[in-house]
């Protein structure tokens, strides 16, 4: 296996610093871009790095032929950026193989990922002819936002005419668990800053009779969320649609345990909304998280002020029928409303997108559990994802067909986190499962 070509190859995909939210790495991103085109182009596909006001999008396509269905396959060449580097057990950027897996940044998301299927496309073409028309997409901006995306969607339409969309940037239910993400949730963002003197006051002179920011914050950020665990914005559930009977007997099926949830993330405890397992609270049910919150002294010792400022940074993470600009003109006047008296309030909105919702009943959706089901030996786990692609709402609305999301990052994986990696297994099993995929694909 350490002798095989593709891996090699994946580990050279890997190399490249494409980090997308640091200008240092333009380059590398260009870089990067171009070697994908090299490689479509030696497996006889027609390539090109088309330019954005951002980063390249690559596209390949083969010869179509009118008499066959199409399927985009979607990736993003773009990784997080690595920090922190002490906690990585080797150079983020040097990716290297221990007990079967690849260790480095972009392993999992989304470079292992999406080599696996140009793998399974290239094996299929040196097998034989596809049975499908097959055209690649793949981005250098899915890490930031893919800003630009949206507009490249609408200017190639014509280009990018297809009759399903195959994306792996999603995680399995269970290591080695064959499974179909259905749906996942939307996100809205937006921090709050909190002031009130014009400037740190010693805290025995003026503490107890001018309002201080970090204890404002703290009251606001204490006032998301009720004693049950629900998010206590007024209105944030209304457009909530509930789950179906048989997505909480899917849920309750899934290989995946509250205990094996508390285990991953290294907690004893679970919590959250009460009335709903930790595997529905993931991926069915909306969420307000604080991502950061600062304020005050943050050095060695003490120092007795009353801070000027402080702030905080929320995410909500929103299920159908819940918009973006909806939840945060909520979210704004909630905070407004409970705004503690002597500080003012700035809310800068962030970026959002969209929850997403596959029927899996569709015959695209079947002939995706058909293949998964060949390839792993079990029927797929049915799952609603908690993380979010944002750009997945615009392929439905501008190309017209649903996304299927076959995932094939272990839930291990450590995405976005030091020592992110990919099984080896993984990558060799997604190489199949395209070759699969296409096929079923060709008879729905």
């Amino acid at each position: 296996m350490m002798n095989d070509p593709r891996i090699e190859e994946l580990l050279d995909f890997v190399r490249f610093p494409t980090v997308s939210a640091q200008k240092i790495h333009r380059t590398d991103m260009l870089a990067c871009a171009d070697w994908l085109v090299a490689k479509f182009r030696r497996m006889g596909l027609d390539a090109r790095a088309a330019s954005t006001p951002g980063f390249p999008v690559v596209v390949a396509k083969s010869l179509r032929d009118p008499n066959k269905k199409t399927v985009l396959i979607y990736g993003h060449y773009d990784v997080q950026p690595a920090d922190p580097l002490d906690l990585w057990s080797s150079p983020p950027f040097n990716p290297i193989i221990r007990n079967g897996r690849i260790i480095g940044r972009g392993a999992s998301d989304n470079k292992g990922q999406i080599l696996a299927h140009i793998f399974g496309v290239e094996e299929a073409i040196k097998e034989g002819e596809l049975p499908v028309n097959v055209v690649f997409l793949i981005e250098g901006e899915e890490e930031i936002g893919s800003a630009h995306l949206g507009t490249f969607l609408e200017a190639h339409r014509d280009e990018l005419v297809c009759d399903a969309i195959a994306i792996s940037d999603t995680g399995m239910a269970a290591e080695g668990y064959p499974t179909l993400s259905y749906a996942l949730r939307g996100i809205a963002t937006l921090e709050v800053q909190v002031k009130g003197p014009a400037m740190d006051l010693h805290s025995g002179i003026y503490g107890g009779a001018v309002a201080n920011p970090v204890t404002a914050a703290a009251r606001l950020v204490a006032s998301l969320h009720d004693a049950d665990g629900r998010v206590a914005i007024e209105g944030f559930y209304d457009t909530v649609q509930p789950m179906a009977n048989w997505e909480r007997e899917a849920a309750a099926d899934s290989p995946v345990s509250d205990d094996a949830i508390a285990a991953q993330a290294g907690v004893t405890v679970l919590w959250g909304e009460a009335g709903y397992s930790a595997v529905e609270r993931v991926g069915a049910r909306p969420t307000a998280e604080i991502n950061g919150f600062g304020g005050g002294y943050q050095g060695e010792g003490s120092k007795t002020v009353l801070p000027a400022e402080a702030f905080f940074k929320v995410s909500f993470r929103l299920v159908p029928d819940q918009r973006p600009d909806t939840v945060l003109a909520l979210a704004r006047r909630h905070f407004e409303k409970h705004c503690p008296p002597g500080v003012t309030l700035t809310i800068i909105n962030g970026h959002g997108g969209d929850p997403f919702f596959l029927d899996p009943t569709l015959p695209q959706g079947m002939a995706a559990q058909r293949a998964l089901e060949e390839v792993f030996g079990k029927k797929p786990a049915l799952t609603r994802e908690g993380g979010s692609i944002p750009i997945l709402t615009e392929f439905q609305r501008t190309l017209r067909h649903p996304a299927l999301l076959l995932a094939l990052a272990s839930p291990d994986c450590r995405a976005h986190a030091p020592d992110e990696n990919f099984p080896i297994e993984n990558f060799l099993m997604g190489i199949r499962l395209n070759k699969a995929l296409l096929r079923e694909l060709a008879k729905s």
